[in-house]
């Protein structure tokens, strides 16, 4: 077994481990199970990649999302590590090709996504591989507590009988203690050890301000703060708009978001990383595996769904240790339309029932018919043919997703690849016989050095260029040469692919988990309620609430809004809390202007309860109406 140190040094040029990563990585060593909770940044990949590294065999990874797999199998490339990773949209001849360079030793990681491990054809190859550890990337998926549950994570723990003395590392960023729980069961875990790292984010302030006019606000704190910077918005149509807004107010912005096209995709993150462009305007699509140190501010312009989500987001911010601040804009409509959304993501079986039935009259499928079929899907097109709303039809999709009906990739997240399947000397023949060819196949090869040991991705447009030719023609050649069996060729598809899991049953037959459903949208607004707790709250520490949601007890920060602004009134937390309660007593229940309030016997001196008073109308907690009486806004 090689030197972990050693490894380390080699491999990500690092010499020294940061916090607990040795610890873990030693557990896994030796053998036992282990559950790793890591914040945002704090280097979940060393944890697995480098034991993976020092045993014999693969590393088997389980990821659920492509982007994340492609980075980290480009990412380990680069540092001179063999890694594939397996993901819907690939050919049958992709597929095979890294199945059998993984069944017969060569590299060290395969990823796949969860789905994957379930196909009876990859479960038979999977037991001709030589497995030595079995990650299990954002763990949270698995419980039915998290944030982000997804089904087939649930059925991951069935591999284990095909490697019973393999161990099992589990990773994930944000977890309560009801979700580890959760991890620990649905993992099968028994002789383990549970890893957390502290979720505290010394060198991040994290700021809270309700604003009518939230793009003002987001100019005036973009103005105030130096460098890179992200704003996450909920739809696609607002980073357009957001990010012009910016730009015609002299702050170079740019947009993002899952549906542009993947070449576009990669050259605004790279713009962005590079510092070409200093905000990019995003979704929740943004961010994943990306790793720029230097992010100074992150701001949301809307509620996210849950804490979770915003401490990922955030933790975005400041990965090099220098300060860096993470703001919430919001105003009171937000908080009513968040609570408005399990309406949306949790629509009532009927119209369930209607999509999956309008599903089978799009693909012309018979009852009975279309188990294991996939097809192109285009869901705008679906939700206008059929009239369908289009956010609810999105979460149908997703509940029949997560009840084992249908599977839809994320596909779009392809490019085109290639791959040469003949030895050099078969090739060099039929360039000599094939004259026409032989421009297209020397410009592949010098494009595409590794196009003899691997499906490469790659552009058509850039290749015609090359050639000056039409990209008709260079399409034209591709396919020619796919044909005699000279290259492997899979054009990109820019369309999700849906898959039917069982033969398309009646409405009568179709089961739904109605049950399930019940507790996921229970748990959905539990986490919207902490959500509105942390943003409405009675003047806590906004680390403290945000660390004491993941069940971690902590001092207040000093460095949030509200712990500067207490700071300002000269008040310790205690005579904070002790003014702040009576104040809310005497308000909530009884009629009182400014003056008749401090008549009152008060709970400290009378300057020190004005100055509360004051910030607490600054904050937006105490209101005065029009005929003077301050109300209590909950």
């Amino acid at each position: 077994m090689q030197d972990i140190h050693e490894i380390l040094k080699k491999y990500w040029k690092y010499d020294s481990f940061r916090k607990q990563q040795e610890d873990i990585i030693r557990n896994v060593l030796s053998g036992k199970d282990t559950l790793a909770l890591l914040p945002t940044g704090g280097g979940k990949s060393i944890c697995f990649q480098v034991p993976a590294m020092a045993m014999d065999g693969l590393c088997l990874v389980i990821s659920p999302l492509v982007a994340l797999m492609k980075d980290q199998v480009e990412h380990l490339h680069a540092i001179g590590i063999e890694a594939y990773a397996l993901y819907s949209g690939m050919s049958k001849r992709e597929v095979d090709r890294i199945v059998d360079n993984c069944s017969f030793g060569s590299g060290k990681f395969l990823y796949v996504s969860p789905e994957r491990l379930e196909t009876p054809v990859f479960k038979e190859r999977l037991k001709k591989m030589r497995i030595s550890l079995i990650a299990v990337d954002e763990a949270h998926c698995i419980s039915q507590w998290g944030y982000d549950f997804r089904p087939p994570y649930l059925r991951i723990a069935a591999i284990r009988s095909l490697f019973p003395d393999v161990p099992v590392i589990a990773l994930t960023a944000t977890a309560t203690e009801k979700v580890c729980a959760d991890i620990c069961a649905k993992l099968e875990f028994t002789d383990h050890t549970i890893y957390r790292s502290s979720f505290a984010r010394d060198n991040i302030t994290f700021i809270v301000r309700e604003n009518e006019d939230k793009e003002g606000k987001l100019l005036e704190i973009l103005r105030k703060t130096q460098g890179s910077g992200i704003v996450y918005v909920r739809n696609r149509r607002n980073t357009r708009e957001i990010a012009d807004f910016l730009n015609r107010h002299h702050i170079p912005a740019d947009y993002y978001h899952a549906g542009l096209d993947q070449l576009l995709r990669h050259k605004k993150q790279e713009n962005w990383i590079q510092n070409k462009v200093r905000i990019m305007v995003c979704t929740n699509a943004f961010g994943m595996g990306i790793d720029k140190p230097d992010v100074r501010v992150v701001v949301h312009l809307q509620l996210p769904e849950s804490l979770e989500a915003l401490y990922q987001e955030a933790g975005r911010a400041g990965r090099d240790g220098k300060r860096s601040y993470a703001a919430l804009l919001y105003h009171a409509l937000d908080v009513r339309q968040l609570f408005k959304q399990p309406e949306i993501q949790f629509p009532e079986p009927a119209f369930i029932k209607n999509v999956y039935r309008q599903l089978g009259n799009y693909f012309q499928l018979a009852i009975g018919a279309g188990a294991g079929e996939t097809f192109d899907f285009d869901i705008g097109d679906f939700c206008v043919r059929f009239s369908l709303r289009p956010l609810e039809t999105q979460h149908a999709l997703r509940i029949l997703e997560q009840d084992d009906h249908i599977y839809i990739s994320d596909a779009l997240n392809r490019s085109s690849t290639i791959y040469i399947p003949v030895d050099k000397e078969t090739l060099y023949r039929y360039q000599i016989e094939n004259k026409s060819m032989d421009p297209l196949i020397k410009m592949l090869l010098r494009l595409l050095p590794g196009i003899f040991d691997q499906h490469m991705s790659f552009r058509e447009k850039e290749l015609a260029f090359h050639l000056a030719v039409s990209d008709e023609r260079v399409l034209e050649m591709l396919h020619f040469l796919d044909t005699q069996g000279i290259v492997e060729y899979a054009p990109v598809s820019h369309k999700p692919k849906l898959t039917f899991l069982h033969p398309r049953a009646d409405d009568a037959a179709l089961s739904l988990n109605i049950q399930r459903l019940d507790i996921l949208r229970k748990a959905h607004i539990e986490r919207l309620e902490a959500v509105k707790q942390y943003v409405t709250n009675d003047g806590s520490c906004r680390m403290q609430n945000l660390l004491a949601y993941f069940n971690e007890v902590s001092e207040p920060c000093g460095n949030c809004d509200i712990c500067l602004e207490k700071n300002k009134l000269g008040l310790s937390d205690a005579e904070y809390k002790k003014i702040y309660q009576w104040l809310e007593g005497q308000i909530s229940t009884g009629k009182y202007t400014p003056e008749t309030l401090l008549r009152d016997t008060l709970p400290a001196r009378k300057e020190k309860v004005l100055e509360v008073i004051s910030f607490l109308a600054d904050n937006g907690r105490i209101l005065n109406t029009k005929d003077n009486i301050l109300k209590w806004e909950k």
